[in-house]
């Protein structure tokens, strides 16, 4: 499988993961709602969430019980499409970040926080 159609291939499941997973997790953990809305935490490029701030133990618990949920899937999926876990993480991260609402936060390309604005967030050109 080439590539490009890994890519595109992993950027289908990620979304629909993305459109039924994240609102799910986000109802069960109030957390992470509130973080995610206070600017806390963000998408990162690597297809994970990190702590924008200052970390807590709460903060430090909630990014961790996700991203152990996302690499998990990842790794399913990655391994479906005969893909590496770090190529389908990547993608993931990519459309995460597309997909960020105005006032979010999210990692750029250079590896800074941005917070998202009412234009397009910015993303790494290896991007699909």
């Amino acid at each position: 499988m080439t590539m490009r159609k890994t890519l595109l291939t992993a950027a289908g499941a990620v979304l629909a993961l993305g459109l039924v997973a994240a609102p799910a997790m986000a109802q069960r953990d109030p957390a992470y709602a509130a973080a995610r809305a206070a600017g806390q935490i963000g998408e990162k490029m690597d297809g994970y969430i990190g702590i924008v701030g200052a970390s807590t133990p709460e903060l430090q618990r909630v990014v961790n019980d996700i991203n152990i949920r996302r690499r998990a899937v990842y790794a399913e999926r990655a391994q479906a499409e005969n893909a590496t876990l770090e190529e389908y993480a990547f993608t993931s991260g990519c459309l995460a970040i597309a997909r960020t609402s105005p006032g979010e936060m999210y990692q750029a390309p250079s590896g800074s926080w941005v917070q998202r604005g009412t234009g397009p967030a910015q993303r790494d050109p290896r991007c699909p």
